[in-house]
């Protein structure tokens, strides 16, 4: 392979506002795998986020690349998998699998498409310096002949649509809004964009916490909501604490501790077979690898006020953010029943197929 930009290429990244800026380029924001596609002639690589192959986990994408892509380009797009008018994460999961068979099975059962967004380079010519709006032309008139896997993130320059994709692309699985600014060169692991996201609250029991890796302080507190038969299930994790805060916290709760898992609703977290009927934290993930997932066990008797973006099946997507305790809620009282669900919108009008 010989491109004027060369893998590994870390991506732009996005720092977080409340609102949509005025005066920028627009597109969604997907929910998939953040992915650098190389190509020179039937060599294809596709790198992740951090700058590893994720070439061999979608095989059916680096065809569509032969297939679709001019011969000699490096693209900046996301991995998505699209099911039933949306975008579905939980099917990405699995296929970071370590057996080819196993990969190229869902390759046919849950292919894969590409969602580009940013040219880095054509032909022979290094796109890196190139402002934003001229590599956006770029992409456009490089994909104009692109099929189905591989599609071109809408885009606009008008605030007032970007604000009605930010209300309706939710319901698509899509996760907010990117803002860019139309005169900005491309500038790896730099966060430089903008990104909007979704910001909702729910009310969580804490049922335990995992220590900090820098010794015995909260490094993060393991949410539950009840379930329609009142069984807890494992939602997400709230962290992101100054290390003040996480010693505070630590003192809060030690009234809470229990001195094993025995009689906690998450008593079978161990076993991996008791992940298959409810959730509880410790699943075992190829993502974790050899991380402690070990916990410390908190009788399930405080309520806390998280804020979130959005559900990914039954859990949060994301990490939660602390808001407040609330004393005034009853454990029993936290349930599924209160999240909101985005009204529902197809996918197929966002990508226009």
């Amino acid at each position: 392979m010989d491109l004027p930009v060369m893998p590994p290429v870390k991506p732009m990244l996005a720092k977080s506002a409340a609102k949509i800026p005025t005066g920028m380029h627009y597109e969604a924001k997907w929910d998939g795998f953040r992915a650098i596609v190389f190509r020179d002639g039937d060599e294809v690589e596709i790198g992740s986020r951090t700058g590893k192959p994720l070439t061999r986990y979608f095989p059916e994408l680096v065809t569509a690349f032969r297939e679709n892509l001019p011969p000699r380009c490096v693209l900046d797009g996301e991995i998505v998998i699209i099911s039933g008018g949306r975008l579905e994460f939980d099917p990405l999961l699995e296929r970071i699998h370590p057996a080819d068979s196993r990969v190229r099975l869902l390759a046919g059962t849950t292919p894969a498409s590409f969602v580009a967004f940013d040219l880095l380079a054509l032909d022979d010519t290094s796109l890196m310096d190139t402002p934003f709006r001229e590599r956006r032309d770029a992409l456009n008139r490089a994909l104009r002949d692109a099929a189905d896997p591989v599609f071109t993130a809408p885009v606009t320059d008008d605030h007032e649509v970007a604000q009605r994709w930010f209300q309706q692309y939710e319901g698509a699985g899509l996760d907010g809004v990117i803002a860019k600014r139309p005169d900005l060169g491309y500038r790896p692991d730099e966060r430089v964009m903008v990104k909007v996201k979704h910001e909702r609250t729910a009310d969580c029991v804490v049922a335990g916490l995992r220590l900090h890796k820098s010794g015995p302080v909260v490094g993060s507190l393991l949410l539950g909501l009840n379930d329609a038969s009142g069984r807890l299930q494992h939602v997400g994790v709230c962290a992101a604490f100054p290390m003040r805060r996480r010693a505070e916290l630590m003192t809060e709760l030690e009234p809470l501790r229990m001195p094993s898992v025995e009689g906690h609703p998450w008593a079978a977290w161990a076993e991996e077979e008791a992940h298959a009927t409810s959730r509880m934290p410790g699943a075992p993930s190829r993502w974790t690898g050899t991380k402690d997932l070990s916990w410390v066990p908190l009788r399930p008797e405080r309520v806390l006020e998280v804020a979130y973006d959005h559900m990914q099946g039954d859990r949060f997507r994301h990490t939660a953010q602390f808001r407040r305790w609330r004393p005034d809620r009853e454990p029993e009282s936290c349930t599924y029943a209160q999240l909101e669900e985005p009204v529902r919108y197809d996918l197929g009008e966002v990508l226009g197929t």
